[in-house]
């Protein structure tokens, strides 16, 4: 495969990412990049063309809370190793504001960066160098996971409810009570297996194939720590038993909470 950048030949204006060459289709997913890797970006970008994504990048931390704060984009792309503001805070500060998936690009073996990554809001990681067809395959995974906006308020979805949790699949929005959870994508889609499935235990290959939409690799601990957040943001039962517990060696399952005694 011959690699060229969507740059070649046309400098990009002061202050501006680079964007891919051509005519934008505006049914074709719009991502952010978000790295200081110019070239990589001109190359990744070129590939992604033709696999139906229309790109944009930019090469700074603060650009890139922007521009992904802009409601322009479908998913981020963030490399951790940022000049000024590096990606973690990046995340942060998105996270904040917005839910929109984002994909961390961190270096290979480098599985603290992985874990802090998801454990502030990334919905998935990818290790550099990486292969351009995975990047994609990633990409597509975090998006079928995403609703079009057309579907987000749409009542027809039934509305999940257990004990004291109430989940909306059509809104996506999560009650604990009367507290309303701040939960990613991918937690919110866990939630939602976890209660589908209440009392029953749940595999750890069901939910990397169900929720993170890839094979299940024994060596790929993401999804336990995805669960691990989620755990954290639930809380436990009002009678102060665990919600989620870690079954060894299968997986997880969400405990039924116990009927209220009346006197």
């Amino acid at each position: 495969m011959e690699w060229w950048g969507p740059c070649a030949g046309a400098a990009a204006a002061p202050g501006q990412g680079c964007r891919t060459k051509g005519k934008t289709d505006h049914a074709m997913p719009r991502v952010l990049f978000i790295d200081d890797d110019s070239e990589l970006c001109d190359l990744t970008a070129q590939y992604l063309e033709t696999e139906g994504f229309d790109t944009e990048a930019v090469h700074t931390g603060l650009e890139g809370v922007e521009r992904a704060l802009s409601d322009e984009h479908a998913l981020v792309v963030l490399d951790v190793m940022l000049p000024g503001v590096q990606g973690f805070e990046v995340l942060r500060r998105i996270r904040v504001h917005s839910r929109i998936p984002v994909l961390m690009l961190t270096a290979r073996g480098e599985a603290f960066d992985r874990i802090l990554g998801l454990e502030l809001g990334a919905d998935d990681y990818l290790p550099k160098p990486f292969d351009p067809r995975e990047l994609a395959a990633r990409m597509r995974a975090i998006l079928r996971r995403v609703p079009p906006p057309t579907e987000s308020a749409s009542p027809a979805a039934a509305l999940l409810q257990l004990g004291d949790l109430a989940v909306d699949p059509g809104a996506r929005v999560v009650h604990r009570g009367h507290d309303a959870l701040p939960l990613t994508t991918v937690e919110f889609d866990l939630l939602g297996v976890f209660l589908r499935m209440a009392g029953q235990v749940v595999r750890r290959e069901t939910l990397v194939h169900d929720v993170l939409g890839r094979e299940f690799s024994p060596f790929d601990r993401s999804i336990d720590v995805h669960v691990s957040n989620l755990r954290r943001k639930l809380g436990p039962h009002p009678d102060g038993t665990e919600r989620i517990k870690g079954v060894r060696g299968v997986g997880y399952l969400y405990a039924v909470p116990s009927p209220r005694r009346t006197r």
